[in-house]
């Protein structure tokens, strides 16, 4: 009964913390500020789909929260060269 209770909590959290990210995403000034907004919300996302993997104790939820961590990393890091130099990678 408690497991589920912590479940249901878990989920109820990181679905009120995306919806704060996406009204921070939409309030940010800066290229900067919104390329963290993005990372943060990709983090979450893969957060939730851990709490699915863990609630129905199937592993296809984790094979996706790995793709997504994988593609999140590589497309921060070239935002953020993208934004430092202002240019292409060469």
């Amino acid at each position: 009964m408690s497991d589920r209770v912590v479940f249901y909590v878990g989920i109820l959290w990181v679905a009120i913390l995306l919806g704060l990210l996406v009204i921070r995403l939409t309030r940010s000034e800066t290229a900067a500020q919104r390329i963290v907004a993005l990372d943060l919300l990709t983090l979450l996302l893969i957060g939730l789909l851990a709490l699915a993997a863990g609630g129905t104790g199937r592993a296809y939820a984790l094979d996706a929260a790995v793709a997504l961590a994988l593609l999140s990393f590589v497309a921060t890091f070239a935002a953020a060269r993208y934004y430092e130099r202002r240019r292409p990678f060469e």
